[in-house]
């Protein structure tokens, strides 16, 4: 893939999943306000006992659906975010070890963190589906927490990569705007 190629699919990934990340930020806000529990609670659920308080909360109708619609969209945002980071890994490793070593393989192994940390965060979801359509019990809930904290600590490395992918870009792009024959 080119790397115009690449700064471009990036760019356009980093911005849907930031769109993304903004739906989900508002129907969780929204869930919160309502209910005095959003979706991001359940995160730090523990055991059955917490799973059965935030999903009383949820009671109504309207209530209930919106926490199931955005436990299904997270799903659109989790490979969002995690190609985005995937990339970002992708363009500092260009950026700033352009020559083979152990930078530049961390680099490329950096970059598949973000995609286990989506894949902890299918299972949270799928955890936390199970328990809200069925009975939470203590043994799914340690599970899910553990898959949340798997996906927040993957998610930070994103994140990380993310300024690093910035910051690469913007050196990229310098780069080519200076190797370019001036007119």
């Amino acid at each position: 893939m080119r790397l115009s190629a690449l700064i471009r699919l990036w760019l356009w990934l980093t911005l849907l999943a930031v769109a993304a990340f903004a739906v989900l930020a508002v129907l969780d806000g929204r869930l919160k306000a309502a209910t005095g529990f959003g979706t991001l609670d359940l995160q730090g659920a523990q055991s059955a006992l917490d799973y059965k308080r935030v999903f009383a909360a949820w009671i109504a109708r309207q209530h209930a659906a919106t926490a199931g619609f955005s436990l299904g969209f997270d799903y659109l945002f989790m490979p969002l975010y995690a190609v985005s980071f995937y990339f970002s890994a992708m363009l500092a490793r260009e950026a700033f070890t352009p020559k083979r070593g152990l930078a530049r393989r961390t680099l490329d192994y950096l970059g598949f963190v973000p995609l286990a940390g989506a894949l902890a965060d299918a299972i949270e979801n799928g955890l936390e589906f199970s328990m809200l359509s069925g009975a939470p019990d203590d043994a799914t809930a340690r599970f899910a927490y553990m898959a949340s904290n798997v996906k927040t600590t993957c998610f930070y490395v994103g994140l990380a990569l993310l300024l690093g992918g910035i910051a690469g870009a913007i050196k990229l792009r310098r780069k080519k705007k200076d190797e370019s024959p001036a007119r």
